[in-house]
C-alpha cells in the first residue's frame, strides 16, 4: 500500500469517526447546562424503576434514570455512583467493554490495533483515531445496554400508587389525583418551590457545601461530577431568575421512617454558560426558557425535605 492509499484510508477512517461522534458532541453541549445536566438522575426509593404517574403539568411520561445508584430489585436508594464500568445493569457489557478497551490499548502499545500497518507520522494520527473509536464504541455499548435494562425495569416494575394533596394547593402547585398515603400540606409545597430555587442558586454558585444541605449524597455526587466537567471545559454555568410556573403532585408515599413526594414542575430560568476566564458567553442567549421536570423529594420522619431525584419528561 503506497502513501497515497494510506492517506486516503486514514481520511475515510477519520470521517467515519467524526460522523459518529459529532451527534454525541452536539448532544453533550446542549444537555450539560443547568443543574442535573438535562438527564434523569437519582433515586425514588423502592419506586426508582417505576414511572411516576403523569399529571396536568407533566402529561408525558417521566424518562427512566440515566444515573442512579439503586440496583433493580433492591430496597431504598444508594448514596453514590459507581465507576466508569461499575454501573447498574452493566455487568456483562461492562466486562466486554473493558476487555475491548484493554485489547485496543494493548494493540496500540505493541504497534497493532484497528489501523495497524500505518507507519511514520501517520501512526500518531492512527493512535488518536483508535482511542476515539474505542471510546465511542464503549460509550455507545454502555448507553444501549443501560437503556435496555431501564426499559425492562420500567415494563416489569410495580404499578405506582396515585396520589394527591389532601389540602389546598399553594405557590403555583395544583392537585394530583387519587388518595395520598402521605399528607402533603401547603407548607410542603412551599418547601418544594424553595428547594427548586435554592438548589439552582447553589449550583450556579458552585457551592457544594450548600448542595449537601439541599440534596441526598447521591445527587450531590452527580452535581460535583458535572461541576468538575465544567471546570475541565473552563466554563461555569450560571442560572438566574428561576420561577415556578406550574406544579402538581404526582405521588407521595412512605417507606419505613422516610417520606417521598414526586412533584411535576414547570419553571422558567435564564440558563447561561460562560467562559471561566474571560466571562464570554459560550451557551445561552440570556432569554428565559421553560423546563418541565419531575423532582422527587424525601425527608426522614420529622425532618426536612431534600432533593432525591430529577427526571426529564418526554
Amino acid at each position: 500500500m503506497n502513501s497515497k492509499q494510506r492517506a486516503f484510508g486514514l481520511m475515510k477512517a477519520l470521517a467515519l469517526v467524526l460522523s459518529l461522534a459529532l451527534p454525541l458532541v452536539v448532544a453533550a453541549s446542549t444537555a450539560d447546562a443547568r443543574i442535573g445536566g438535562g438527564v434523569s438522575s437519582g433515586s425514588r426509593g423502592t419506586r426508582t424503576f417505576s414511572a411516576p404517574p403523569s399529571t396536568s403539568t407533566a402529561p408525558s411520561a417521566a424518562q427512566p434514570f440515566n444515573r442512579t445508584a439503586t440496583q433493580p430489585g433492591s430496597p431504598g436508594f444508594g448514596a453514590g455512583g459507581g465507576g466508569f464500568f461499575n454501573r447498574p445493569g452493566m455487568g456483562l457489557f461492562g466486562g466486554l467493554a473493558a476487555g475491548f478497551l484493554g485489547a485496543g490499548l494493548l494493540g496500540m502499545l505493541f504497534g497493532g490495533g484497528l489501523f495497524g500497518g500505518i507507519g511514520g507520522f501517520s501512526s500518531i494520527i492512527g493512535l488518536i483515531l483508535q482511542i476515539a473509536l474505542i471510546v465511542f464504541l464503549v460509550r455507545f455499548a454502555m448507553s444501549w445496554w443501560q437503556r435496555r435494562q431501564m426499559g425492562a425495569a420500567y415494563a416489569g416494575g410495580p404499578s405506582p400508587l396515585s396520589a394527591q394533596a389532601t389540602s389546598g394547593s399553594g405557590m403555583g402547585f395544583g392537585l394530583g389525583s387519587g388518595s395520598a398515603p402521605v399528607q402533603i400540606l401547603p407548607a410542603d409545597y412551599e418547601a418544594f418551590e424553595r428547594l427548586l430555587g435554592e438548589t439552582q442558586d447553589a449550583w450556579s454558585n458552585e457551592d457544594v457545601a450548600r448542595l449537601h444541605t439541599l440534596a441526598t449524597p447521591e445527587m450531590v455526587s452527580y452535581f460535583v461530577r458535572d461541576l468538575d466537567q465544567n471546570k475541565a471545559r473552563n466554563v461555569v454555568n450560571k442560572v438566574a431568575g428561576t420561577r415556578l410556573l406550574q406544579g402538581d403532585l404526582a405521588e407521595a408515599w412512605r417507606e419505613g421512617d422516610t417520606d417521598y413526594a414526586s412533584v411535576a414542575m414547570r419553571y422558567s430560568l435564564v440558563d447561561t454558560t460562560l467562559d471561566r476566564t474571560t466571562g464570554r458567553v459560550v451557551e445561552g442567549n440570556g432569554q428565559p426558557e421553560e423546563v418541565t421536570e419531575v423532582w422527587t423529594f424525601m425527608r426522614p420522619r420529622g425532618g426536612n425535605w431534600i432533593l432525591s431525584a430529577i427526571q426529564q419528561t418526554s
